[in-house]
């Protein structure tokens, strides 16, 4: 599957097959967040907090992959993220973009 952020894939004619989402809500568990609180008194990176946010958005990816794939498409073009915080300390990844597949 084909992910790009560009309107097109190139050297591609693309008939449009619809929009495609995936998302998920993560948190860090109770110790490593209690880490984390602690971490913010002397600055720096939260690295839990950053693997954390990657798996989101990995499997967020993943969910979108798996909607486009049974539409049949190719390629998903457009694709973007968003999160929020949800609650404290937990945060929603979202994926979308539009399923295409090649002509």
């Amino acid at each position: 599957m084909i992910l790009v952020t560009t309107e097109t894939v190139s050297g591609k004619e693309l008939e449009m097959l619809g929009l495609v989402k995936g998302s998920t809500i993560q948190t860090v568990n109770f110790a490593r967040d209690i880490g984390a609180s602690l971490k913010t008194l002397v600055g720096g990176e939260l690295t839990k907090y950053n693997d954390m946010m990657n798996d989101a958005r990995a499997l967020a990816t993943k969910r979108m992959v798996e909607e486009a794939e049974k539409l049949g498409a190719d390629a998903i073009v457009c694709v973007r993220y968003a999160s929020a915080a949800v609650m404290q300390n937990a945060a929603e990844v979202m994926t979308y973009g539009t399923a295409v597949k090649f002509v």
